[in-house]
């Protein structure tokens, strides 16, 4: 499957046009900027059965004497945000910063280390409270701004995951440009992002598989166009220093049946080659999914299939570009020669008078797990695949957002989530139970 011959036939659709210009609407510096404050607390607790297989990958600080079966951490997060205007002009000139804090409210050193709340100490045992904070400086022409410094990104195979108590960083440039109405053109080049407990800004990249060493810099361009509402089609490609080049294709088709239903299918596919010194080994990975999505009034149902071809897994720089349709809570599903199935349900309680309220279920079953041509000299050969491997993954989550009053847009989620699997695939056998509860507050000057 080529993503360049995929995209041809949606860039006839419609005409493209210039888009009005941003700065020549600005209002200045501190007229059009705002401010974010979260507050966060979430409670993570992951019994891992049969002793922790491999190793005892949790409480890895820890003496292997002093692990035990279980990581729970509780934790409360706030964090910061400030985004400045920018100065009339034919160039405008602004700031973003924030400003993020993690504080324990209850773990211990036998039990910290896999949710990844909280920060650990050189002796594995969890910090009291964590802090960092970082800037960028932005500059805006047209449509289009070249931002420089500490910040957040969201593209497919560079993203910043928000998915614990505070989120990733990266450091470096980042270019997004929307000259054209409907096409939105990025580029960036990156030495370096921060992991979501971590306070120091200095540890490289944040890799999720490979235990080698790693390259020290990353670039990437792309561009996602929507030339129709319901029609969404990306294209980005990416090269890891001295690891891999890997490009993205990514479409999402939505149709609406009429008042009460809809159909909607999301494509995505990632195509990984080693490159320069090869550090991660030899890589020759191609990873999709396709999950296609019917609703009707406030139920919705998904099925959807993932493939990996390939001998090694479909690995990934930060630990949120990962845009594939089974990579859920405790699994990604990303095994060598893997296959996945997944089928979810969701209800939106707002039909039946609870606005707010909603509950999904979903299960994702892997199987034909083959790792035994991993490269034995790469960075996956410690992960110990063998052959047939296969896995299941079932969770369950209900969310309420509070919908009116002083507490509006507070958030409670809830959810239970559970893994099993054979020791042919790298996945310890885990219960997880999450409790998150957000207030966000905002305001402008």
């Amino acid at each position: 499957m080529k993503p360049i011959a995929l995209a041809l036939p949606l860039l006839s659709l419609t005409p493209l046009a210039l888009a009005d210009s941003a700065q020549s609407q600005s209002r200045g510096l501190i007229a059009d900027s705002n401010w974010q404050l979260l507050n966060r607390s979430i409670f993570d607790q992951r019994d891992y059965r049969h002793g922790g297989r491999n190793g005892g990958a949790r409480n890895a600080y820890k003496p292997r004497h002093e692990r035990n079966g279980k990581a729970e951490e509780w934790a409360y997060g706030v964090m910061g945000t400030f985004n400045s205007g920018f100065t009339q002009g034919p160039i405008g000139v602004g700031a973003d910063a924030h400003a993020y804090l993690g504080a324990q409210l209850d773990s211990g050193g036998g039990r910290a280390g896999k949710a990844r709340l909280l920060g650990l100490d050189n002796e594995g045992h969890p910090k009291r409270a964590y802090s960092r904070g970082g800037a960028a400086l932005k500059l805006r022409v047209s449509n289009s701004v070249l931002a420089y410094g500490e910040q957040r990104v969201k593209t497919p195979v560079f993203s910043s995951s928000d998915s614990r108590l505070l989120p990733e960083t990266a450091t470096g440039f980042f270019l997004t440009s929307q000259e054209i109405d409907k096409l939105k053109l990025v580029a960036g080049h990156f030495t370096a992002s921060t992991d979501r407990n971590a306070s120091s800004h200095d540890q490289g990249f944040v890799v999720n598989y490979s235990n080698a060493r790693q390259g020290n810099q990353f670039g990437l361009a792309g561009a996602t166009w929507n030339p129709t509402t319901g029609i969404s089609a990306s294209l980005y490609t990416s090269r890891y220093q001295d690891s891999w080049n890997q490009h993205y294709f990514g479409s999402t088709l939505s149709h609406a049946l009429d008042d009460r239903r809809s159909v909607n299918l999301d494509l995505n596919l990632y195509r990984t080659r080693d490159t320069g010194k090869a550090l991660s080994g030899r890589i020759d990975n191609t990873t999709w999914s396709l999950v296609t999505r019917y609703a009707q009034g406030p139920h919705a149902f998904s099925l959807g299939w993932q493939q990996v071809d390939g001998d090694s897994p479909f690995d990934y720089v930060t630990r949120g570009a990962i845009f594939l349709g089974n990579a859920v809570q405790m699994s990604d599903f990303n095994a060598p020669n893997e296959k996945s199935w997944q089928a979810r349900y969701d209800l939106n309680m707002s039909g039946y008078g609870v606005p707010g309220l909603s509950f999904t279920a979903l299960y994702v079953r892997g199987f034909a797990i083959d790792g035994t041509h991993v490269d034995p000299r790469g960075g996956y050969a410690y992960l110990g695949y063998g052959k047939d491997g296969r896995h299941w993954e079932r969770d369950l989550e209900a969310r309420y957002v509070v919908q009116s009053g002083k507490a509006k847009g507070v958030a409670f989620s809830l959810r239970h989530n559970v893994h099993r699997g054979n020791t042919a695939q790298a996945e310890l056998d885990g219960d997880q139970i999450r409790l998150a509860v957000e207030w966000p507050l905002a305001g402008g000057f």
